[in-house]
């Protein structure tokens, strides 16, 4: 189907990943089978991280192991470290996540390492993914700003998008982890990041903290991003940033663009079905709102 954005589902990882109680490993590849077949062709399936950090994910290779059946879907799976890597690496998976922040304060906590560090990391990374043909995504966390240390400056954004392209990435993704960003600063920082790197590099992570994630993404778009990272039902969390609510729901940015004319290639009722899912795996708030429209009236809202 015609695409004139791409959805990048991350409901599998980022939306599930800050749940309390443990979701049975078959409830996740269900949920990730119903992505596929409402048409979402890049979705985050998991993440190689260690089960003491995050228990949710502690089935990443079970997860991982039963990817390799699903056609026409590029999965990607988050990795922190070369260790992280090394587990992905045997699996179907056309895409690995690499995650820094643009706080040092938030690399402290979170990973316990400089920017530069966690980007001299990154770089030892690059050959191996280069030798599996696997596109390497370098995830800029907290590009608004950071629990511990407030704003971030959008230069140091900039600056280290540029120095991740440098080093190898194939994509970069601009995260507003806590959901701080407001419209005129989300147009702002991405028109100069395609003017610096170009729109079909670039990604966007947005949460919902503030209610601002879909007037933020529309923001994006008129400054030329054209790749969204969006989780069903908008579900979601970092466990590592107090205060974060979920990600912008991917049936409420789908809606938006079909009605703006703009093609995702997703099969809206579908979408609905796998959200509907999605929030029955979870004791989380959900956050998409075309959903609960969608569940009161009992008709597919037409576009």
């Amino acid at each position: 189907m015609t695409r004139d954005v791409t959805i990048l589902e991350v409901g599998p990882r980022d939306g599930l990943q800050n749940e309390a109680g443990f979701i049975p490993t078959e409830k996740k590849q269900q949920l990730i089978r119903m992505l596929a077949d409402a048409g979402l062709t890049r979705i985050e399936a998991t993440s190689f991280v260690h089960p003491k950090r995050v228990p949710q994910m502690a089935d990443a290779e079970e997860v991982a192991r039963s990817l390799a059946d699903i056609p026409h879907v590029s999965f990607s799976a988050l990795v922190p470290n070369r260790k992280g890597y090394e587990r992905a690496a045997g699996y179907a998976l056309g895409e690995i996540n690499w995650v820094t922040s643009a706080s040092p304060a938030f690399n402290k906590a979170n990973i316990n390492q400089t920017i530069e560090e966690n980007l001299e990391a990154f770089r030892e990374l690059v050959p191996l993914a280069g030798e599996s043909g696997r596109l390497l995504r370098f995830s800029i966390a907290t590009s608004f700003g950071c629990p511990f240390a407030g704003r971030v400056d959008p230069d140091v954004v900039v600056r280290l998008a540029e120095q991740a392209l440098d080093a190898g990435a194939g994509e970069i993704s601009i995260a507003d982890t806590i959901g701080i960003a407001v419209p005129d600063e989300v147009f702002s920082l991405c028109d100069r990041l395609v003017k610096a790197v170009g729109s079909e590099r670039l990604s966007l992570h947005l949460h919902d903290t503030r209610g601002l994630a879909l007037t933020n993404t529309y923001a994006a778009y008129t400054a030329g991003i054209r790749t969204f990272e969006t989780a069903a039902g908008g579900l979601g969390g970092c466990p590592f940033a107090p205060g974060a609510a979920g990600n912008v729901a991917t049936e409420d940015v789908v809606y938006m663009f079909e009605r703006m004319k703009v093609k995702t290639g997703i099969e809206f009722s579908k979408l609905l079905d796998a959200s509907e899912y999605a929030v029955s795996l979870s004791m989380r708030m959900p956050l998409g709102r075309i959903r609960l429209v969608e569940k009161k009236e009992q008709s597919t809202i037409g576009f």
